[in-house]
């Protein structure tokens, strides 16, 4: 969890998960492992839910028929009608990034974005995704939303706009990476003083911390998408 400190016995660790050798190199694998965790329990529930789905639904399909409901309308909403086509990514992103910040509130598990590893691949994958996206709409023309406003302004626009664009995946990766590594380090030290009064009393307010940046994150990316597609124009 944070570093040097000591920490309760993970499942990974139980598993001899925490690292693994590769041509003869041994790589960090504990963040990897809890991915794939966070991504088998949401393909549980899935599965669970799509052989189970009723009319009059049940507690946890009415849950996540809420949760899913809510974000496409505020993606329609501030988005438009565009938003439409990235409703499943978004929507997946943002539940996918809660789950694994979760993961760190959980005994036994850590939570995969306090590694830098895992939110610079998701920060990355954004800036790929709504560059192509951008390119796919406007072709040739998107390098216009570069110019500025202004052919007069452009040696100056150019070079802040592409100075802002490749700050994004650092914002983007640092600020979750930051904010969820703080609050694994904060959970240790209030475990080591006290294990059990010392936690549970901060959980609910780690709780609201870790939805807000999995939220953070979610809109960040809605932004750059919209962004994009506004092209030229914008």
């Amino acid at each position: 969890m944070a570093g040097s400190l000591p920490e309760p016995v993970l499942l990974s660790t139980f598993l001899g998960m925490d690292e693994i050798v590769i041509n003869g190199q041994t790589l960090v694998f504990k963040h990897v492992f809890y991915s794939w965790v966070c991504m088998a329990v949401l393909f549980g529930i899935a599965l669970y839910l799509r052989g189970r789905l009723q009319i009059v639904p049940g507690k946890l399909q009415n849950f996540f028929e809420a949760v899913i409901d809510t974000t496409e309308r505020f993606i329609m909403n501030t988005m438009g009608a565009a938003g439409k086509k990235y409703v499943p990514l978004l929507c997946g992103m943002l539940i996918y990034i809660f789950g694994m910040n979760i993961l760190g509130l959980i005994p036994g598990c850590d939570a995969p974005t306090a590694n830098l590893n895992t939110t610079v691949c998701m920060a990355l994958f954004v800036f790929v995704y709504y560059n192509w996206e951008g390119i796919a709409r406007w072709k040739l023309h998107y390098y216009e939303q570069f110019m500025g406003p202004s052919k007069w302004l452009i040696p100056l626009m150019f070079p802040l706009e592409i100075v802002s664009h490749l700050s994004r995946p650092v914002s983007l990766s640092l600020r979750l990476f930051g904010n969820i590594r703080g609050e694994e380090i904060v959970i240790i030290l209030f475990f080591i003083m006290a294990p059990i009064l010392g936690t549970l009393p901060i959980y609910a307010l780690f709780l609201l911390g870790k939805s807000m940046q999995a939220f953070v994150f979610f809109m960040l990316t809605m932004f750059y998408i919209s962004s994009a597609l506004a092209g030229p124009e914008h």
